[in-house]
């Protein structure tokens, strides 16, 4: 998985926005069901000349499409849309749909991983005691958990679950929707002669996730792909890491919290 993804959340124009995407350098493009842009995403793949086999494309069942007949049914029509004949990461959207869907959603996901439909299966917006169920099912460990995460939302509890048990942490909301005026993004960003949202990335990256900022601006797109020619310190990332307002700091829907 390249540590560095392309998100497509609200965009309408993903085929362009993926094209712009591949030709500033990202091999890997989160997506989902919900977003309504599988397919668009899949024609870019398409027309970018690129090779399937050096990419890694993602996508994610939400709660509503939760349970074992509906997702076997999902996946396929997940990979109709993308028009492949297998996604690499495939995730569950969210666990609002309660244990016994969750559970049942995640069977048939292995199943399709043992059928070849899948390269790999993970979760988002799970909490410690969503990946405990999990554990406590007898099923495989997800190899990823994609949550909100930011300087602002650290989710350290589940960071530190996942760390500790292999869980491939992903980002979302890596430069807090474009809020990056904060004094402290702003000096690091002028001492390093960066924007903030390449600091933001850089801390994210630093802590050991896989950051998936996203954007519809070609200049941006390129822009936050740029970020392996600069680091950090000690004290830069000392800095972002006491901004953390835990679960008041969230910007985006983070149901970590479901029952």
């Amino acid at each position: 998985m390249p540590v560095l993804g392309f998100g497509v959340y609200q965009n309408y124009d993903a085929r362009s926005s993926c094209l712009e995407a591949f030709k500033a350098g990202y091999r890997h493009v989160d997506s989902a069901q919900m977003y309504r842009n599988e397919a668009a995403v899949g024609e870019a793949v398409r027309e970018s000349g690129l090779n399937r086999s050096d990419l890694f494309i993602t996508t994610k069942c939400a709660s509503r499409s939760h349970g074992y007949e509906s997702t076997l049914k999902g996946v396929d029509e997940s990979l109709s849309r993308f028009q492949f004949d297998y996604v690499d990461l495939f995730l569950i959207h969210d666990p609002l749909s309660g244990s016994d869907k969750r559970l049942a959603t995640y069977k048939a996901l292995q199943e399709c991983k043992a059928a070849g439909k899948i390269r790999t299966v993970g979760v988002s917006n799970y909490n410690v005691k969503h990946l405990e169920e999990i554990r406590n099912a007898g099923y495989d460990m997800p190899a990823v958990n994609q949550i909100e995460l930011h300087p602002f939302c650290q989710q350290k509890p589940i960071v530190e679950y996942c760390m500790k048990n292999s869980i491939v942490v992903q980002a979302y909301c890596p430069i807090i929707r474009g809020q990056m005026d904060h004094e402290v993004f702003t000096s690091i960003a002028a001492k390093h002669n960066r924007d903030p949202a390449k600091v933001l990335i850089r801390w994210s990256l630093q802590n050991g996730y896989v950051p998936l900022p996203k954007s519809a601006t070609p200049s941006r797109i390129h822009s936050n792909a740029q970020v392996f020619d600069f680091e950090l310190d000690a004290d830069d990332m000392a800095r972002i890491d006491a901004l953390d307002q835990g679960k008041q700091g969230a910007i985006s829907w983070n149901p970590v919290d479901a029952d």
